[in-house]
């Protein structure tokens, strides 16, 4: 007498290894429902019908319960069949979507970048990076804050921000440790004067002229590199003002109040602030500006394209203050 293998059923000691079920499983319960037969539902699936056959019975020894009625010369899912079909097409669908929105963003149509940057990178860098983004990718969405290069890296190593500018005065930068920098400019340091300063008629100066005068100081990086530049001149500088804001800086040198060390950056901002001159100053030093990321969101294309058009732009900042400016200063 020909015996019909049938499938143990779940008992009270034997319960259902549902940590055996994959997403291939779930597939092909659903090709079988959407075929209805065995055979049709191997064609859907680019599987010979022995295989797709093989591949129910092993799942049903695995969750211990038949998932067709096989009786007769017809089979129909069982009601645990009905149920993994239909989370079948629940997987099916999320895995289009999934590859949808990542080929999207993969793409460059779709995605968004937390950016960070310090004030005057963006004001004078970030804009015009910004716009080519736009431009090119008008899917991206680009969100933009504000902080000082210690507040930046660490919003980047919290994972809080994709994309951070920041910048470093000469030497190893220690901050960047297990992160990516790419080189963006080197940001010359210039002196800003009251124009009615004697020493604003000087095409350049010796900083140690200015041994005597008032300072204002800037952001706390910028505040070591003005004591470590005076340093070197011969003088410790007396700061009367400290500001992180680089337009209040500019201001304060306009009604006489000291003289101040600002990187070139601010050269447009401060051709538009009457009664202040920049002069280049012996002594001094440009400070490193970057583009700093992660080593893995460094393959994410959005991440990169943003990279990419911080360095454009900053590059476009050279050109354009070597064409308009060359060697003079205002």
């Amino acid at each position: 007498m020909a015996h019909t293998h049938t499938p143990p059923a779940a008992s009270s000691e034997q319960q259902p290894d549902v940590a055996g079920l994959d997403v291939g499983s779930l597939r092909m319960l659903r090709a079988i429902a959407d075929a209805g037969t065995i055979t049709g539902a191997a064609r859907l699936l680019g599987y010979s019908q022995p295989a797709v056959s093989q591949h129910v019975r092993r799942l049903e020894r695995r969750l211990g319960t038949s998932l067709l009625d096989r009786s007769g010369r017809t089979f129909r899912l069982t009601e645990a069949g009905e149920v993994l079909a239909r989370h079948g097409s629940t997987v099916a669908a999320a895995l289009r979507a999934a590859d949808a929105e990542v080929s999207s963003l993969a793409g460059l149509r779709s995605g968004r970048v937390r950016l960070v940057a310090f004030p005057s990178a963006s004001a004078a860098i970030v804009p015009g990076a910004l716009a080519d983004l736009r431009g090119r990718h008008p899917g991206l969405t680009i969100t933009l804050d504000e902080a000082e290069p210690p507040e930046a890296l660490a919003a980047l190593r919290a994972g809080s921000a994709d994309v951070a500018l920041a910048f470093s005065y000469g030497g190893p930068d220690e901050d960047l440790a297990g992160l990516v920098a790419r080189h963006l400019i080197d940001d010359a340091t210039m002196v800003a004067l009251p124009a009615d300063h004697p020493a604003a008629a000087q095409e350049s100066l010796d900083l140690a002229e200015l041994a005597d005068e008032s300072w204002i100081a800037g952001c706390p990086r910028c505040r070591r590199h003005l004591l470590s530049t005076a340093a070197r001149a011969g003088f410790d500088p007396e700061i009367a003002y400290a500001t992180d804001d680089y337009v209040a800086v500019l201001n304060l040198v306009a009604a006489g109040l000291g003289v101040a060390l600002l990187p070139e950056l601010v050269r447009p901002t401060a051709q538009r602030q009457p009664g202040v001159v920049l002069r280049p100053a012996t002594g001094t030093s440009a400070r490193r500006v970057h583009a700093v990321t992660t080593p893995d969101l460094l393959r994410v294309p959005a991440v990169a394209a943003t990279i990419d058009a911080v360095a454009a732009s900053a590059q476009r900042r050279v050109d354009t203050a070597t064409v308009n400016f060359g060697s003079r200063t205002t």
